[in-house]
């Protein structure tokens, strides 16, 4: 299928001139430097160890195991193997690239309003982008959701200024088809902007001619993006966990997706009402029709935001039944449109008194800045606490000593990921129960023993001191696990009376 040339009719656009580009990059930049400051406080989590321990492999080995599992991941784990060869596995260089995924997106945003609507807006946008918990959240994590929604940001500048341009050659097209492609190989869901964008052609006057170039382009980068497409399919059942959990409570719909704490989301959600209801009341009441939708050639910010927020949410809440895909972070390429349809919130406010928009806009500062303080905490990662745990046994153990980590528990949460996201505590330690190293491995995390396994095959021979790594779940903290103590107490190894208690471990010291 051949991209087509269009011609279309001439716009009162606001050309992206020099200020634009120059208010964006400061803006991004900002983004960046907010969502980079404390990210290194928070400790790894599973998913990050997921990333990280993927990354880490030789390139066979990463092939390998994408044939088994985590193939949707694959491109954000090859882009992250060659940036920490080069910047190390810290938190903070682990982090950093969605800090700057983060700054894109944000600088798309202001972008994009601009185009849309008018620098005043997109200031305004931009400024809530960079801010808002899901935005802040994802930029200081080692996974791909801050660059899907950089990906999606900018997907969405490229349609509306080929919506803007008088001529649209075919190299337009083919930019389109190509960052469409391969945003798609950076995170599979990425592709649901079809739909997005589909919706936003229905609901404007687009040349034919417009709708076939768009067409055959989105045709090409699906047909680029079969193959992670049919693997993604072969390799569901990963996620399969989410048919057996409440994805899609009211609590995740109205808290979880992009603000962080009850009371951001109900200020945030007010605010979209507003953005939504304003305009059209002042419309009713002044006789003028409702003209944002159907009459126009480009959307305005508030169509093309409600269609950006909510297009994907629905797909994917409504396939939960048919195919589980749906947990809260997979629409974090969703933040940046409640981002704009807040800004147009504060600014209906505005125009009607500014005062009301003025305490809005600071109010929603005021409650966003204790959840922005609170996700740079050190448990703030799904109350992970594999750097504390680390800091302990490197203070307790010495060389040669084995240790043992509770198995019992699902890969993400086991304590062993300690030892490979926060090496420095276990250096010269012994992995007694240790199977298949990851990197042999054709899943993501490392295979163990039980300890009686290990004992068969005597792993325990000269080890006299062993730290015993329990879990401890946040439903029951004062009954930590027992996995393998009483396999070690059979073989002769007594509790020492030294036990210390992390925020989810207990490390247990044990000798014969």
């Amino acid at each position: 299928m051949s991209l087509v040339a269009t011609r279309q009719a001439p716009l009162r656009a606001r050309p992206l001139t020099g200020s634009v580009w120059f208010v964006a990059t400061v803006a991004g930049l900002l983004s960046t430097l907010l969502a980079a400051a404390g990210s290194w406080i928070p400790s790894l989590w599973g998913d990050e160890a997921a990333s990280l321990l993927s990354a880490e492999r030789s390139l066979p080995s990463l092939a390998t195991m994408l044939g088994h599992v985590d193939a949707v991941h694959g491109a954000y784990y090859l882009g992250l193997h060659w940036w920490i060869s080069v910047f190390g596995t810290s938190p903070f260089a682990l982090r950093f690239p969605s800090a700057v995924a983060v700054g894109l997106t944000t600088a798309a945003v202001v972008v994009l309003v601009w185009r849309l609507d008018g620098r005043r807006l997109a200031v305004l946008a931009g400024a809530v982008c960079m801010i808002l918990p899901r935005v802040t959240y994802m930029a200081e994590e080692a996974r791909s959701y801050a660059f899907s929604a950089a990906v999606v940001a900018w997907l969405t500048v490229l349609l509306v200024e080929i919506l803007h341009r008088r001529e649209v050659g075919t190299g337009w097209w083919v930019g389109y088809a190509a960052l469409l492609a391969v945003g798609t190989y950076v995170f599979l869901y990425v592709a649901l902007f079809v739909a997005v964008h589909a919706v936003i052609l229905a609901t404007l006057r687009v040349r034919r001619a417009t709708l076939i170039g768009w067409a055959a382009a989105v045709a090409c980068a699906m047909l680029a993006a079969v193959p992670l497409g049919v693997v993604g399919l072969l390799e569901r059942n990963q996620i399969s966990y989410l048919a057996t959990t409440d994805q899609s409570s009211f609590e995740t719909m109205f808290r979880s997706l992009w603000f962080g704490s009850w009371w951001v989301a109900t200020a945030a959600w007010a605010l979209m009402v507003a953005a939504v209801c304003i305009p059209w009341l002042l419309r009713v009441r002044s006789g003028v029709r409702n003209t944002w939708m159907l009459t126009r050639s480009t959307p305005t910010p508030l169509a093309l935001a409600v269609a950006w927020l909510v297009v994907p949410t629905v797909i994917l809440v409504s396939a939960q039944a048919v195919i589980p895909g749906f947990t809260a972070r997979y629409v974090s390429f969703c933040a940046p449109a409640a981002a704009i349809l807040i800004a147009c919130g504060v600014r209906s406010l505005f125009r009607l008194r500014a005062w009301a928009g003025i305490t809005a806009g600071a109010l929603l500062l005021a409650l966003i800045v204790p959840v922005y303080v609170g996700q740079r905490t050190a448990y703030a990662k799904n109350d992970s606490d594999w750097a504390e745990l680390s800091a302990v046994v490197g203070a307790h153990a010495h060389p040669g000593d084995g240790v043992i980590f509770d198995e019992s528990v699902r890969p993400s949460r086991r304590p062993r990921l300690a030892m490979h996201t926060y090496p420095a505590g276990f250096a010269g330690l012994v992995d007694v129960t240790l199977q298949t190293p990851y990197q042999q491995n054709d899943t993501w995390h490392d295979a163990a023993y039980s300890v009686d396994q290990a004992d068969a095959r005597d792993r325990l021979e000269g080890v006299e001191r062993i730290w015993l790594i329990e879990y401890v779940d946040a439903e029951t903290p004062k009954q930590p696990d027992s996995w393998g103590l009483l396999p070690l107490e059979r073989e002769g190894f007594v509790q020492t009376g030294l036990r210390v208690a992390t925020h989810r471990e207990l490390v247990i010291e044990l000798t014969r």
